[in-house]
């Protein structure tokens, strides 16, 4: 089906609904290097007022990648909730903006209809939206998990504590550790990018996390960020993981340059759960994506970089995570060029996730070759946060010294949760009170050496 609009004496025409969409996106450089980008700010334009008056309906009839060559559209097709669609099925693009920012639809009617929106649709109103639409939007949805805390709630923000080293060294990283969970962070997950894949290695970082939180009663959760078959090879062999961590992406053939399909994921969530490690739920996977991904595996298909990202949220929700994290500006300047496409792709992808119902964090980050510093990094925090965001990282200094890149550190998440008033975790917040890390208001503590955390570190 050819799409089309009049502008003065000129019509445009997009010879499809995935060219509409990639037309009609914000200018980046990853669509640009695809080819698929607007010649001009007038086809830009002219996109934009064609999506407008596409039926939602047609998202359905028209897909993308075709289905029998893709794992991920059947996915999104055949777990399409008709009934949930229903009260937004006769709308066209444009309306659906207008309806998401009305008053009257309430964080229950959004919830409500999460099953009933395809990630195409999502990504096809935010292309519609400003800055602001997108964080209106989002701060309207609520997606609450659980494993041993409550992540997600209304007027909270919670960190993830990443405290990688560049040889795995367990002292190191355990030191990272007490230093984050003395500035209150943690609460999401305690989440290692191992430097190592040897199994001996791993395990060592399983055990120690463990080791600790056991000994503590810290209710909070961690995690080992390695591939998935060697998480479901040390559940086998008896290693203590409570979240499995895998990177997705919005197509079939991009996951299968990750090494993993459906039917994987599907093991590892088994496997997960069969463990029993959650006190409170049993929301045990984590998940990470990123804008440029599928570019980067040549598996786009044609398709502009922020639907191939909102198609991965369908892949994240099929197994319902604890959290689910976009690495926004770590892929580089080739994907999100200045630290202008960083923000606006931070804040499309919240609200697309947010809207299927995903829980969804960001990685606020840029490489040192983009063009973007840490005041670029400082808006995007704060927009987040008003957007409702529901974690950010927590690194040492804010440089991640294995991955070396970088991102935000445990005083931005103080400077966040105190502009914007936002709590921890209520479980991992009454935690902090007891070990008198924090007083009775919240705030924390000056910490002596004598402290047991500290002294437990000199050991």
């Amino acid at each position: 089906m050819i799409y089309q609009t009049t502008i003065g004496n000129l019509t445009y025409r997009f010879a499809d609904l995935k060219t509409l969409l990639a037309k009609a996106g914000p200018a980046r450089s990853g669509d640009s290097l695809a080819g698929l980008a607007a010649d001009s700010y007038e086809e830009r334009m002219a996109a934009k007022i064609a999506l407008a008056d596409v039926p939602l309906k047609r998202f359905l009839d028209e897909a993308l990648i075709p289905y029998e060559a893709d794992e991920i559209t059947r996915l999104i097709i055949d777990s399409h909730d008709a009934a949930a669609f229903a009260p937004i099925s006769h709308l066209t693009v444009g309306d659906f903006r207008d309806w998401l920012l009305l008053d009257s639809t309430d964080s229950a009617t959004l919830a409500a209809t999460a099953r009933g929106i395809t990630p195409e649709m999502a990504a096809a109103v935010s292309k519609l939206m400003r800055n602001q639409d997108l964080i209106l939007a989002a701060k309207k949805c609520r997606v609450i998990t659980r494993f041993r805390n409550t992540i997600g709630l209304p007027g909270h923000l919670s960190v993830r504590l990443q405290p990688n080293h560049p040889t795995d060294d367990v002292r190191g990283i355990a030191a990272s550790m007490l230093d984050g969970l003395l500035y209150g962070s943690g609460d999401a997950v305690v989440g290692i990018n191992p430097a190592s894949d040897s199994q001996a290695t791993l395990m060592q970082l399983w055990q120690m996390m463990d080791e600790l939180r056991q000994r503590f009663e810290i209710p909070l959760q961690s995690c080992v960020l390695t591939h998935v078959t060697s998480q479901i090879q040390a559940i086998e062999a008896g290693a203590p993981i409570d979240l499995v961590f895998q990177s997705i992406a919005g197509t079939q053939k991009t996951n299968e340059s990750f090494g993993i399909d459906l039917a994987l994921l599907r093991e590892a969530h088994e496997a997960a759960l069969s463990l029993k490690r959650g006190t409170l739920g049993d929301n045990v996977m984590y998940f990470e994506t990123g804008q440029g991904s599928a570019l980067s595996a040549g598996g786009h298909h044609g398709v502009d970089q922020q639907t191939c990202e909102a198609r991965a949220y369908a892949v994240a929700r099929e197994f319902r995570p604890l959290l689910t994290n976009t690495v926004v500006g770590f892929i580089g300047p080739e994907y999100l060029y200045d630290g202008k496409q960083i923000i606006r792709a931070g804040l499309e992808d919240h609200f697309c996730a947010k809207l299927l119902g995903v829980p969804m964090g960001c990685d606020v980050c840029y490489t040192n070759h983009a063009e973007a510093d840490q005041d670029d990094m400082d808006n995007l925090l704060t927009l987040l946060g008003a957007a409702g965001i529901t974690f950010i990282m927590g690194i040492p200094g804010a440089d991640d010294i294995m991955l070396n890149y970088q991102s935000t550190s445990f005083h931005d998440a103080l400077y966040l949760r105190s502009t914007l008033g936002l709590k921890r975790a209520p479980e991992f917040d009454a935690w902090l009170a007891k070990m008198a890390i924090t007083d009775p208001s919240g705030q924390l503590r000056q910490i002596g050496r004598g402290h047991a955390l500290l002294r437990a570190g000199d050991r």
